[in-house]
C-alpha cells in the first residue's frame, strides 16, 4: 500500500507523517514518566497515598485501563480512521494531564490515572498503523524507529521532573499544567495536517469487515500469538525500570530526587535513541536479504535486555547500575523499532491497529501487575536481585518466541513501487 508509484511527493508525505506524530509520542510518554520521577513530592503533597503498594496501584491502574481499552482502540482506528482517533486521543489525555495537576486525594489521583489510561489507549495502535500504512518494508523499521525516538525523548525530559518538583518556584503541579495545555493546543494543527492514507478503489468498494471477523482472523494466526507473548514478557521488566528505577536509585544509593530521576532515565533513553536508529537501519537492510531479518535484529536486542535486567538487579554501585541501564537501552531500541514491522509481516494492513491494540492489552495488563507486585515485594523487603532475576528469566523465553515467528514474504514489501 503506497500513495503512488515512485513519487517523491509520496515519500515526503510519508516522512512528514512521522515528524508530525513525533511530538505526540513525546507527550504521550512525558505525561506518564513525570509522575514516576516526582514520586516523593506527590506522596508528600498527597499523604493519603500512604504506601509504596498504593503508589504501585497508582502506576498500575493506568496500565490496566489502558490495556483494557487497547483492543477497542485498535478496532475503532481500523474501522473509522486513524486521523481523528489520534487527534482526539491527544486532546483528551492532555486535558486529563492538566487535571492531574489539581488533584488533592489518593482517590482523585486513581480516577485521574484511570481516565488517562482510557484516553492514551487510542493513540499508539492508530499511530503505528498509520506509519506502517505510509511506509513499506523498505523504510518501515526506520520510520517506526524515528517515532519511538520521540518516546525516549519524552522519557528523558520526564527524567527532569524531579528537579521541577523540587523547585519552589515551579513544583510538580506546574509541570502537569504546562504539558496539558501544550498538548491541547498542538491537537489543533495536528488534525489539520494529518491524513489517513488514500484508499484504492477496490478498498473503497470492498465490503466492511466486522469486528468479530477481524478478531477471528487475528486469533487464528499462530505467529500472532507468538508475537503477543514476545511483546509481553520483556515489557514487564520495561515498565518496572521506567516507573520504579528513579525510586530504586534514590533509596539504594541515597540520592536526591532530581538526580535519581535523571540517572534512571537519561542514560538508557539516549542509548535507546541511538540503537533505534541503528536497529531500524539494520532491520530494513537485513530483511531485503532474509525474510526473518527483523526478527533476528529484535532477538539481538532481547539478549541485551536479559543481560541488563540481571545486571541492574545485582549492581552494587551507581556506576554499574547506570552501565547496565545503558545496555538495557541498547536492547530496548532494537526491540522497540521492530514490533509493528514484525506485526506487518504476519497480518494484513487492515488488521494492524487491531493487532497492536491486542498486543497492548496483554502486555500492559501484565505491566500493571508487575508495577503493583514490585511495590508489594519492595514493602516486604525482598532483595532487588531476586525480583529482577524473575523478570530476566521471563525475558529469556522471549528470545525463543521471536525466533519462532514465521513472517510472510508478501507482507514485507508490497507489490507496488514506492
Amino acid at each position: 500500500m503506497t500513495l503512488s508509484d515512485n513519487a517523491p511527493s509520496a515519500s515526503r508525505t510519508a516522512w512528514l507523517i512521522v515528524l508530525l506524530l513525533m511530538p505526540v509520542a513525546l507527550l504521550n510518554y512525558l505525561d506518564r514518566q513525570m509522575l514516576a520521577t516526582m514520586r516523593s513530592s506527590v506522596m508528600t503533597d498527597i499523604p493519603s497515598i500512604g504506601s509504596d503498594e498504593n503508589w504501585g496501584t497508582v502506576l498500575g491502574v493506568f496500565k490496566w485501563v489502558y490495556a483494557g481499552l487497547s483492543p477497542l482502540a485498535g478496532l475503532i482506528a481500523d474501522r473509522f480512521g486513524k486521523r481523528y482517533t489520534i487527534c482526539g486521543s491527544l486532546f483528551v489525555w492532555s486535558a486529563i494531564t492538566w487535571w492531574a495537576g489539581h488533584v488533592t486525594t489518593y482517590d482523585e489521583l486513581l480516577w485521574n490515572r484511570g481516565l488517562m489510561g482510557v484516553s492514551e489507549a487510542f493513540y499508539f495502535p492508530a499511530a503505528l498503523a498509520l506509519i506502517a500504512d505510509y511506509h513499506t518494508g523498505s523504510t518501515r523499521s526506520r520510520a517506526i524507529g524515528m517515532h519511538q525516538i520521540a518516546i525516549y525523548l519524552g522519557q528523558i525530559i520526564g527524567g527532569f521532573g524531579g528537579y521541577v518538583a523540587d523547585s519552589p518556584q515551579l513544583g510538580w503541579r506546574f509541570a502537569l499544567d504546562f504539558c496539558g495545555v501544550f498538548g491541547m493546543l498542538y491537537a489543533i494543527p495536528l488534525v489539520m495536517f494529518v491524513r489517513d492514507i488514500p484508499r484504492t478503489k477496490s478498498q473503497v468498494n470492498a465490503p466492511q469487515v466486522s469486528a468479530v471477523s477481524r478478531l477471528k482472523e487475528l486469533l487464528s494466526n499462530k505467529s500472532f500469538y507468538l508475537l503477543v507473548l514476545y511483546f509481553t514478557l520483556p515489557a514487564m521488566a520495561g515498565w518496572v525500570i521506567r516507573d520504579w528505577m528513579p525510586a530504586i536509585l534514590k533509596d539504594k544509593f541515597d540520592l536526591k530526587q532530581g538526580f535519581a530521576g535523571m540517572a534512571a532515565t537519561i542514560p538508557w533513553q539516549v542509548a535507546a535513541i541511538l540503537s533505534a536508529i541503528l536497529g531500524g537501519w539494520l532491520s530494513d537492510y537485513w530483511v531485503r536479504r532474509n525474510i526473518r531479518g527483523k526478527t533476528f535484529v529484535s532477538a539481538i536486542g532481547m539478549s541485551c535486555i536479559v543481560a541488563a535486567i540481571f545486571g541492574v538487579g545485582n549492581a552494587n554501585t551507581l556506576a554499574i547500575a547506570v552501565a547496565f541501564l545503558v545496555v538495557f537501552g541498547i536492547g530496548w531500541g532494537f526491540f522497540d523499532c521492530n514490533n509493528m514491522p514484525i506485526l506487518s509481516q504476519i497480518v494484513r494492513p487492515e488488521l494492524r491497529a487491531t493487532g497492536y491494540g491486542i498486543m497492548n492489552f496483554v502486555s500492559i495488563s501484565f505491566g500493571g501487575l508487575a508495577d503493583k507486585q514490585f511495590g508489594k515485594l519492595k514493602d516486604s523487603g525482598v532483595p532487588l536481585n531476586v525480583t529482577f532475576g524473575i523478570f530476566a528469566s521471563a525475558a529469556i523465553i522471549s528470545i525463543f518466541l521471536v525466533l519462532s515467528i514465521r513472517p510472510k514474504a508478501e507482507l514485507v514489501i508490497p507489490a507496488t513501487k514506492e
